[in-house]
């Protein structure tokens, strides 16, 4: 049998034995165009009056609308014309509009990334602004779940009135992704954020993909998000086509939830049976833009692989290993997990970038150094020394060939395998988890 893997911009054409399980989304076709479902959702909304009715509330307000950074794939020049349309005839005027990206811990955008994600015109014409977690912060009174001191974005916490946008998928860590998740960690302080991505909720284990309830990071998260004062939210499922199947918008926490519902049944499979060879995507561009995003296929990949069996993965990485960061402890640790874990148990501080190193060492523990394989044209072969993962370097064009022969090579032993061509947008849940 065939299957579709994502890969940078492209689709990997790749032959499987017939016995092979093929776990895939089952989202219907999208209803209506983008602009339509948006526009639907936020005349239409979820224990919320409409967006302008909301707005009007506040003629003179300025608009801040946190969205998300580009690993997230949300079609926003789709949509945001309509939307701003909607907001501006309330009568509030286009310079008192602003985009604020909310990027959490990574990198702030570049302009090229802004009109790939906004448009040219929107990007030309409204004011866009990078969260920085180092920078202008309020305190906002009381605390987290956690305890921790909350402190947001400047800008988004003074807003007259404020709008998030998030993209609903399974997430590795915090269930679901979106809704809170824009506030924590995606507009907070690091001394907010610290308990969030710390090693003790990581360790949690409630802390995985498609739960919720006594997920102690989605807990903080949500106790950040309920202090936030959001005034509107508009919750997005995209597909494997990244085109919007589903929009929530209203109240923040009644669209999340609802949002989370529908992935749950549409995304997240029941795994029949753990097989010798999982093979994976990490979901093309911009998701497996770096090796940092892709550990979340590696992670989403677990309930699927027999212990000690083997995951495959295939990302661009074409922005190479991650933050510098991340890479530097990357190349202290070397690929000692055990020391790593052991490390960031006993500190008192978090440093940037662990959590992420944390989620892969569960990897390790099911699969060991030895049996996880990365194909990329973005990273080369020597990185294997610290990534944790065989790197098969070869070019664009040889990957879909060196990937193939791997497969070959691997069903003529008599392996079962598993595919996942999406990665982690679409989850297989173990039994027990249902």
């Amino acid at each position: 049998m065939k299957a579709e893997i994502r890969y940078h911009h492209t689709l990997l054409d790749i032959d499987f034995p017939d016995t092979s399980r093929i776990y895939r989304s089952s989202y219907e076709p999208p209803a209506a165009v983008e602009s339509e479902l948006v526009l639907q959702a936020i005349r239409n909304p979820i224990c919320s009056e409409s967006l302008v009715d909301s707005i009007k509330k506040k003629p003179r307000s300025n608009v801040m609308i946190a969205v998300s950074d580009i690993t997230r794939p949300i079609p926003y020049r789709k949509f945001l014309p309509v939307l701003l349309d909607e907001i501006e005839s309330t009568g509030i005027d286009r310079k008192h509009i602003t985009l604020l990206i909310a990027t959490g811990m990574h990198r702030p955008s570049t302009k090229e990334e802004r009109a790939f994600m906004f448009g040219d015109d929107i990007a030309g014409r409204y004011k866009i602004l990078d969260h920085d977690a180092e920078g202008d912060m309020v305190s906002i009174a009381g605390t987290s779940y956690s305890g921790a001191p909350i402190k947001l974005n400047r800008d988004f916490a003074q807003a007259d009135y404020k709008i998030v946008i998030g993209l609903v998928e399974p997430h590795f860590m915090a269930g679901f992704s979106g809704g809170r998740k824009t506030l924590c960690p995606g507009l907070s302080s690091p001394e907010t954020i610290q308990h969030f991505h710390g090693y003790e909720f990581l360790s949690h284990p409630k802390a995985g993909i498609a739960l919720l309830e006594g997920n102690p990071c989605h807990e903080e998260a949500l106790s950040v998000a309920k202090l936030a004062c959001v005034d509107f939210s508009l919750q997005l499922v995209v597909n494997h086509e990244k085109r919007i199947v589903k929009a929530f918008g209203g109240d923040l926490f009644e669209t999340h939830h609802q949002a989370c519902n529908y992935v749950k049944g549409k995304a997240c499979p029941i795994v029949e049976a753990e097989a010798d060879v999982v093979l994976t995507g990490c979901g093309g561009y911009p998701l497996d833009a770096t090796f940092y995003q892709c550990t979340k296929a590696l992670v989403t990949a677990l309930p699927c692989v027999k212990k000690g069996g083997t995951i495959i993965a295939v990302g661009g990485c074409v922005e190479g290993v991650g933050s510098q960061a991340y890479e530097n402890m990357l190349r202290k640790y070397r690929n000692d997990f055990p020391r790593f874990i052991r490390d960031i148990s006993k500190a008192t501080d978090i440093v940037k970038d662990q959590w992420q190193i944390q989620m892969q060492a569960r990897v390790y523990e099911k699969t060991g150094l030895d049996n996880l394989y990365f194909f990329s044209h973005g990273i080369a072969s020597g990185a294997d020394a610290f990534l944790g993962a065989k790197i098969m370097e070869a070019g664009s064009e040889r990957i879909t060939g060196e990937l193939q022969k791997t497969v070959d090579n691997l069903a003529r032993q008599g392996c079962s395998f598993v595919v996942i061509p999406e990665g982690p947008y679409c989850a297989p849940l173990s039994k027990e988890l249902v």
